[in-house]
């Protein structure tokens, strides 16, 4: 930028800005395009450019770059998208040509596409409206910084990290009211006082005041006000047994049949997976709540064909599959055959079923305990459309480690395991639980906190 460039205007608070939005933010959520109430919505040329380039793809990113596509199409009729069309928020959306500002942005090779967005957007902040850049790509926020322009990310699905919700809490207490819990086997919401809401299945953990150590783990039952025992036996659940308190209540979770949707956040080591499929086998094999146990990874965007590898379905399907089968192996050894064979048989049998999330579009899964792993790489909608295939009596679980992310569109905040917990977490059906401490070894903890 030359030094004889005047300042850029600065977004003023309450005052009409114009949003200049990159093509990463329209293939992440389509519904961008009518985001941003009564402001002005710049779609820079170069952005139908890359949209084309996406339509095609049959899977999120395409679906979103045909809906965006479809959605300009119908605003044409309200009038000349480069002259700008209103929208039913009261904003307007525009096309915008390529700008000529090589001269201002010589550090800028204008043959990369998101330099040409920078370059309208910085053109248009030049003739003195009061731009706003939006990019899912950090480096592009960078520059745009660089180059004296307001940078954001586009957060309608974000979620604040920093104080998500837990699914428990640490309350101290007077020590006559664990002692009442423990004598009632429960105690009403009223005898705590003035505390913050509670969620439906939200664990309290009632510490005594004098006497740290004395404790009692409760549970809230949102339909009598009252906090209650947890009531699951333990000591039956396949070849494992809690090892913290978060395991404890994420456990208490995957094993009650009212609650339909349960969340288990965490960080690698700290039993996830682990603590779902022991659950499963638990309710499949022993009490027969569910006919089998459906367990998939996004292995890749949902809707992708997952080709590439050698083999049919089920032999590729097995490359992306090995932690699954390390835990189900885990689980099922110490037992009289060897656990190959048992493993063999329960996928034999159709008890257990391993398949790519390709397929679950347009399905209706009944009476299946659902387990989603590595759900942290799918986008809000994704996650949507996952639990609206589960039809009567189907339980499932959503696991993964929101700081682990491979998706380029997605990060820690606004991934769709995250999204789900904190806007589901207001309803009995639904249960959450952070899982904190790595239990899978010494070695496995020290990585997760140092590296």
């Amino acid at each position: 930028m030359s030094e004889s460039n005047p300042a850029l205007p600065t977004p003023e608070p309450g005052s009409v800005k114009t949003f200049v939005l990159d093509t990463n933010v329209l293939l992440h959520n389509h519904t961008a395009l009518t985001s941003f109430a009564d402001n002005k919505v710049v779609i820079p040329m170069v952005v139908l450019e890359e949209l084309d380039r996406f339509k095609s793809r049959n899977d999120e990113l395409g679906r979103n770059a045909r809906q965006a596509i479809r959605t300009l199409d119908t605003l044409r009729v309200s009038g000349s998208l480069r002259s700008g069309v209103p929208l039913e928020n009261g904003g307007e959306l525009r096309v915008a040509p390529i700008q000529d500002v090589s001269g201002d942005l010589l550090d800028l090779p204008m043959a990369a596409a998101d330099n040409h967005i920078l370059g309208v957007a910085y053109a248009l902040a030049r003739n003195g409206e009061p731009v706003i850049f939006v990019s899912k790509d950090i480096n592009a926020r960078v520059k745009a910084d660089a180059l004296g322009l307001t940078a954001e990310d586009f957060e309608k699905q974000t979620v604040n990290i920093e104080t998500f919700y837990s699914g428990w809490r640490d309350l101290p207490v007077a020590k006559e009211l664990v002692d009442r819990f423990y004598a009632e086997k429960g105690l009403p919401l009223d005898a705590l006082g003035q505390i913050a809401p509670l969620e439906p299945n939200e664990f309290v953990m009632l510490r005594d005041q004098g006497n740290p150590k004395h404790t009692a783990v409760t549970r809230h039952d949102p339909t009598g006000s009252r906090l209650v025992s947890l009531v699951s036996d333990f000591s039956k659940v396949w070849n494992i047994a809690p090892r913290s308190i978060e395991q404890r209540m994420a456990l208490e979770l995957l094993l009650d049949e009212s609650v339909r949707l349960v969340t288990l956040v965490g960080r690698a080591g700290t039993g996830k997976t682990l603590l779902a499929i022991a659950a499963g086998l638990e309710l499949i094999l022993k009490s027969h709540t569910y006919e089998k146990m459906l367990v998939s990874r996004p292995i890749m965007p949902m809707g992708k064909d997952i080709g590439y590898l050698p083999g049919d379905k089920d032999e590729k399907l097995t490359n992306w599959m090995l932690p699954i089968f390390d835990n189900l192996k885990y689980l099922l050894s110490g037992r009289r055959r060897p656990v190959e064979t048992t493993v063999e048989q329960l996928l034999r049998d159709g008890v257990v079923s391993l398949e790519a999330l390709t397929y679950i579009r347009g399905r209706s899964i009944s009476s299946q305990f659902l387990i989603v792993d590595e759900a942290q790489n799918l986008t809000p909608h994704e996650v949507k459309t996952i639990i609206s295939r589960a039809g009567e009596n189907t339980k499932l679980v959503l696991t993964g480690d929101p700081y682990q992310i491979d998706n380029p569109y997605l990060d820690s905040s606004s991934n769709g395991l995250v999204f789900a917990a904190e806007r589901l977490k207001g309803s009995d059906l639904v249960g959450h639980m952070v899982l904190s401490k790595s239990e899978r070894s010494d070695l496995a903890s020290l990585a997760a906190e140092r590296l």
